[in-house]
Parts: structure tokens; C-alpha cells; sequence
């Protein structure tokens, strides 16, 4: 009996000792903290930035539904200026933000947004100040630190929750992001996003993003956050562009090209008139450095790293790049321009049927014909588009005797059009025209599906 009550002392012993340690290496707030000191703090950091996270509401506009969406957002300046996720107001036609300590709720002008980032700007209009956050750095944050993640889950208002740091530049295998995250096991739930990750100072290292599963969440870094706030506050995002798809050069495919020292990513395609096709890249090149780093790209993940590093170049600037073309090694010298819209512009018309910009991403995502015309991303069921045998996926190439070669020209050509009984659209659906007479107030059976198989109306339902 004595022998066992020993070995658990000593693990009682070790136990303490290794806590003791793992407070001195935390945060500065929380060093040589005891239990009780500990919590205390976690209490006033708590209280202190309750007040300064808030609850918004937005209703969104998916192809012809409307739903509402919640999720969390911070006070980032005095007079108004609220920061939360890209995600929670994307395609809003309203948003609300409601503040902690106040009655009414107020009405958010959405400022600007960066789906790249998963960030957005609002401004709301206080009738006074409102106490704001105060903002850490990013590369104060070290993996293991506590930190306090602040928002409202499934609705639950002022919900914290407490973790460390799990990892930081994190890559996700996710289209159109180019975030290196912070991941903590601080809970991040579904209504937690816009909501601040927070040290045991006080200071905001992040906004939240995501959760993925329990005890795994991912945050926007604090200087990505300031650094596009300030671009939206004065006008817009500016990337820059190479103008390249691309792959890892995995471990295999260097081996088999005879590579297996090198590393790099390999040119699957080329933008028409894309600072890559100036420089005279083309599919196959392997680029190993780029401005002087080494580039390092071995799966799908790792090539958010080179995303970034062009992405974070300005429009205009000239940089050198490595390569190895069959096996040889050249230098060359790009210009990067400015980066196409990722987010294409949308259109709705009053005869059941929404389209798209074509962006370079579009463009190439859809295979399609060419960048001429507009794209059709929605048709109501049973709408005078649908009637006709316009689908999802075809490209309008003309309206009425207008010919249509963006969306800015598609927009006048509709206008002007606007209240007649039938229209004819001409639409582009792969190799084919199509001539679809369009019926105001007329609702026959569907036509079939572009398949040719009848029946097929569930292409076209709301979601």
C-alpha cells in the first residue's frame, strides 16, 4: 500500500511540475499563473470582450430563396466599423447587427468583402461611441499559448470558450482561400464565425472562420484582417496576378522526371494575355524559386503558400522566377498584374433566370466556348426561361437584336426589353445555338432536359 500511495504522489508531483511548466511558457499574461490567478484572468479578459462582440443577421439571396443567416462579428473602431467573415453576409440583401448593452438594432452598409480572406467590412451608426477591440500581432502567437475564442453559437449570445494555439500556417485544401490559419481547439461552432480568438491580454490575434469537428477550429490571422480592412476602407483588394493553374511536383513525378532533389510546382495552364503568357511560361514548366525563395509544393495544400506569396505582391511589380523546361534551367522575369475578380457579378431578370460575369476562373472552371456572352447560373422552375428550354450552364450570346458580350451589355440589352410579351434569347449551349422564345405570363409543360430526357425539372428546382 505504501509503494502505491508513493508512485501517486510522484505523479501528483509530476503532474504539478509539468503544469507549472506549460504556464511558464504561455502567453505573458498567463505566465507562472496559479490555478486561481489563472482563472481570474480568464474571467476579466471574458468580461472585458463580451461586450465588444456582436450578433449579426443577414438575409440572403440564393437563386430565388431567401434564408437568414447569423454569426458573430467585433467592434473594430469607435464609430462604428464591424469586422466578421466574408461567409456570413455573402449575397445579403440585409444585414443587422445587434450590439451587447444596446436595444435597438442597427442597420449594417456592408463596406466591402474578400472571399479570399473570408473577411468582411461593415459600418453601422452608432449614437455614440462604441467601446472597440484592441488588436495583437501575428507574429506574437505561438503555438501552445491559452487563448479565448468569443462568439454566438447557434444563437447563444456572448459564448466563450477557452483553448491554446494548436498550429499556426495552416493551408486549407479550399478553393478560392488563400489564408495560412491559426488553429486552436478553442470551440468554433456553426454561428461562432466573425467572432475574435483573443490572448490572455485582451489583444484579438484573429477572426474565426470555421470548425472542423470537435476541438479542431480555424482562424484568420490578425494581420491579414488589418491589412484588408485598410484596402476595403479605401476602395477595394489589390493582388497580385501570374496568371497560372498549377499542380505539386510531388515525390513521384520529380523522380520520374529525374528531379528527385528538386522541388517546385508544374504549369498545368496559361492565361491568354496573363503576365505568364508575357513571360512566356508554358504547361509542363516546373517553377522552383520564386523572388528568391525557394518553392516548395509536394501536395494540393502546399500550394496555397505560393498563392500567397504572388497574391501579396503588388500589381506593377517586376520579380525574377526559376524554371526547368525539359530539363533545363532558365530565369525569367515577370510582371505581375492586377488580380481578375474571383467573385463573378450576378444578374436577375424578371424572366426566371439569374447569370454570370465570365471570369478568367469561370471561364476555365466550365470549359467554355469563349469569355463572349453571359453565363446562366439559375432558372426558376416553372418561369418563362424554364418554358422555353433555357438551363443552367448555358451562355446568352444575344437578346432580342442585341448581341451580348459581357454582363454590362447583357444587363442593357434586357433593359431594353423590359415589359415586351416574348422575348427571343439566343443562347450558346456547347457547340449549338440555341433560339429560346421567352413567354411572359405563359406556363406550359417544360421542354426536356439538354440531355434530350424529359422529366428533368429537378435541374432547375430551389435549393
Amino acid at each position: 500500500m505504501e509503494d502505491r500511495t508513493g508512485r501517486h504522489g510522484t505523479a501528483r508531483t509530476l503532474a504539478a511540475a509539468l503544469g507549472a511548466a506549460l504556464l511558464a511558457a504561455a502567453a505573458p499574461a498567463a505566465a507562472q499563473l496559479g490555478d486561481q490567478a489563472l482563472e481570474k484572468r480568464i474571467i476579466e479578459v471574458s468580461e472585458q470582450l463580451q461586450p465588444l462582440v456582436v450578433h449579426i443577421e443577414a438575409i440572403v439571396k440564393i437563386n430565388d430563396r431567401r434564408n437568414q443567416v447569423t454569426g458573430s462579428g467585433l467592434i473594430a473602431s469607435p464609430d462604428g466599423l464591424i469586422l466578421t467573415n466574408q461567409h456570413v453576409v455573402e449575397k445579403a440583401e440585409k444585414v443587422e447587427v445587434s450590439v451587447p448593452g444596446r436595444k435597438a438594432r442597427y442597420e449594417a452598409e456592408v463596406l466591402g468583402t474578400d472571399k479570399q480572406t473570408d473577411i468582411a467590412v461593415l459600418r453601422i451608426r452608432p449614437e455614440e461611441e462604441l467601446p472597440a477591440v484592441r488588436f495583437g500581432r501575428t507574429q506574437d502567437v505561438r503555438v501552445g499559448q491559452w487563448v479565448l475564442a468569443i462568439g454566438n453559437p447557434y444563437g447563444l449570445e456572448g459564448t466563450v470558450s477557452f483553448g491554446i494555439v494548436s498550429a499556426k500556417g495552416r493551408n486549407l485544401e479550399i478553393p478560392d482561400l488563400i489564408n495560412d490559419f491559426i488553429q486552436t481547439d478553442a470551440m468554433i461552432d456553426r454561428g461562432s464565425s466573425g467572432g475574435p480568438l483573443v490572448d490572455l491580454e485582451g489583444k484579438v490575434i484573429g477572426i474565426n472562420s470555421r470548425g472542423q469537428g470537435r476541438g479542431i477550429g480555424f482562424t484568420i490571422p490578425v494581420d491579414t484582417v488589418l491589412e484588408v480592412m485598410k484596402q476595403i476602407e479605401k476602395g477595394g483588394i489589390e493582388r497580385g496576378w501570374l496568371g497560372i493553374t498549377m499542380q505539386p511536383l510531388d515525390r513521384d513525378l520529380a523522380e520520374h522526371f529525374g528531379l528527385a532533389e528538386e522541388t517546385g510546382i508544374i504549369v498545368s495552364g496559361v492565361s491568354t494575355d496573363s503576365p505568364a503568357e508575357r513571360a512566356k511560361l508554358r504547361p509542363g514548366d516546373i517553377v522552383t524559386r520564386f523572388d528568391g525563395r525557394r518553392v516548395e509544393a509536394e501536395k494540393e495544400e502546399d500550394l496555397g503558400t505560393f498563392q500567397r506569396w504572388v497574391a501579396n505582391l503588388a500589381p506593377g511589380e517586376t520579380v525574377p522566377l526559376e524554371l526547368l523546361r525539359d530539363g533545363r534551367r532558365r530565369s525569367v522575369k515577370v510582371t505581375l498584374a492586377s488580380q481578375p475578380r474571383v467573385e463573378p457579378e450576378e444578374s436577375e431578370t424578371d424572366l426566371g433566370f439569374h447569370v454570370q460575369e465570365i471570369t478568367e476562373r469561370l471561364y476555365r472552371e466550365q470549359r467554355l466556348e469563349s469569355r463572349r456572352g453571359a453565363y446562366v447560373s439559375f432558372v426558376a422552375r416553372g418561369s418563362p426561361a424554364a418554358v422555353a428550354g433555357l438551363f443552367p450552364g448555358d451562355v446568352i450570346e444575344r437578346v432580342a437584336d442585341r448581341d451580348v458580350d459581357d454582363l454590362e451589355e447583357f444587363e442593357r440589352a434586357i433593359e431594353r426589353v423590359e415589359g415586351r410579351a416574348s422575348v427571343l434569347v439566343t443562347a450558346r449551349r456547347g457547340g449549338d445555338l440555341k433560339f429560346l422564345l421567352m413567354k411572359r405570363g405563359v406556363r406550359p409543360s417544360p421542354p426536356a432536359s439538354p440531355d434530350g430526357d424529359a422529366g428533368q425539372a429537378s435541374l432547375v428546382e430551389e435549393e
